[in-house]
């Protein structure tokens, strides 16, 4: 198969739109990356520039140490599975999966092969004969793989291929994704926005923002320890709660009532420099300890008042919903403990799963990161909050065509214009 190096790659649409920035990675031999991230983040914008579909602004892209930034798309050796199906209605599964290999002059024989081989697989070999209209759709979706199967690529490219299935689907899917790429053996990239697809199928996640890639790391590394607010935020169900409070002489005193959590030695080091400062005190819902537990009264140091608001039974477990002082918080627990709504309950925190971050950074509070810092805070980036930011090519092929371009614009250059370059007036193909 194939690395994949992605170095300082950025898209800028015209206009001025910055979509990704400053994108790097090494995806080694037959990993399996997840790009993910909400929706208008650039992962699938990413995806399209590896394939070709977008051109790179600046940065380099190489697969196998050989840039490959102006190549075509088809000579890039890369398959991708669309959102979409796109499979031909009124051909059979067979000719579906043979047609990309009748165009490269494919022998019969070795056609009838991969497809078979990849029908074997994907478990689609009584299935060969049928038509797209006559398969389920996760079926479909495995037809669709197939296509990219037998082609034996360098690379997949996934762009959310189980969106468009229900959810019992999905599941059963995901676990289908993971066994052909073990089979298969390929390099593979693959972008959703659900979460939990990334975790339960990646060997590595890649969490983007706003264009601008916000931790890689395995599933569990980025669930356990993440780089900032965002990413504890995003990755988890439910998601992580933020209490917003001050350290105060060895505890975390929380904003709006007062109540104190102690902190362990350990903790109590890492956050030295912020003595008397403010921060975001972090902890994952299954992580609280219900007052009727008897592993409460262990953690009764670290505990605080929940006013319960609204209750999730969701079979096994749990969801109450509800306020701590100025904060939002939900205890995930069994449902063989009973919370009723508009009552107030105490909870614990099992302090050694507990996270810190700065509170105006976001940054996540570790040994390496652990001098206090106050910046300005200041709005996300959103639709109606959009940022352009103007920068120089950085990358070899970039840097080479920008040269080029800017010996054609000068050659171009009408000798009119070249008459009042003495003059104190800006030349409109000049002025940036």
């Amino acid at each position: 198969m194939a690395t994949v190096q992605l170095v300082k790659v950025n898209k800028v649409y015209d206009g001025g739109v910055h979509a990704v920035h400053d994108f790097s990675i090494d995806i080694k031999d037959k990993e399996f990356i997840v790009f993910v991230g909400p929706s208008g983040c650039g992962k699938s914008t990413t995806l399209r520039m590896i394939a070709g579909l977008e051109e790179i602004s600046y940065g380099d892209f190489l697969i196998d140490g050989k840039i490959m930034n102006s190549a075509a798309p088809k000579d890039r050796d890369i398959a991708m599975v669309f959102q979409s199906y796109a499979l031909y209605p009124q051909m059979t599964v067979y000719n579906n999966m043979a047609y990309a290999l009748k165009l490269r002059k494919v022998p019969k024989e070795e056609i009838d092969a991969r497809v078979k081989e990849a029908a074997r697989i994907l478990k689609l070999t009584p299935y060969l004969d049928r038509k797209p209209r006559a398969l389920s759709g996760g079926q479909r979706q495995r037809v669709a793989l197939g296509r990219s199967i037998v082609r034996r690529p360098k690379v997949f490219l996934m762009d959310e291929p189980l969106s468009n299935l229900d959810a019992k689907l999905r599941v059963a899917m995901r676990s289908e994704i993971v066994r052909i790429h073990e089979e298969v053996g390929a390099t593979t990239i693959y972008v959703t926005h659900d979460q939990i697809e990334a975790m339960t199928m990646a060997s590595r996640i890649v969490v983007m923002k706003d264009g601008f890639i916000q931790q890689i790391g395995e599933p569990n590394e980025v669930y356990q320890n993440p780089a900032n607010m965002f990413v504890a935020g995003f990755i988890g169900t439910p998601a992580m709660n933020f209490l917003h409070g001050t350290v105060m002489n060895g505890y975390f005193v929380i904003d709006g009532s007062g109540e104190k959590i102690k902190l362990t030695s350990e903790q109590k080091e890492l956050l030295k420099n912020y003595e008397t400062k403010r921060l975001v005190y972090g902890i994952r819902p299954e992580n609280l300890i219900y007052e009727g537990s008897e592993r409460f009264a262990k953690f009764k140091d670290c505990s605080f008042t929940l006013k319960a608001g609204m209750v999730e039974l969701l079979g096994d477990i749990v969801n109450v919903h509800g306020e701590t002082g100025n904060d939002k918080a939900i205890l995930k627990m069994s449902s063989k403990y009973s919370v009723k709504d508009k009552t107030e309950i105490r909870v614990a925190i099992d302090c050694e799963h507990a996270r810190f971050f700065n509170e105006t950074t976001t940054k996540a509070i570790t040994p390496d990161y652990c001098e206090y810092e106050e910046v300005e805070v200041t709005k996300s980036l959103d639709e109606d909050n959009v940022t352009i930011i103007e920068q120089k090519p950085q990358g070899l092929i970039s840097k080479a065509v920008g040269a080029v371009k800017g010996l054609i614009n000068k050659k171009k250059k009408p000798d009119a214009d070249a008459a009042t370059e003495d003059t104190a007036q800006p030349d409109e193909n000049e002025t940036e």
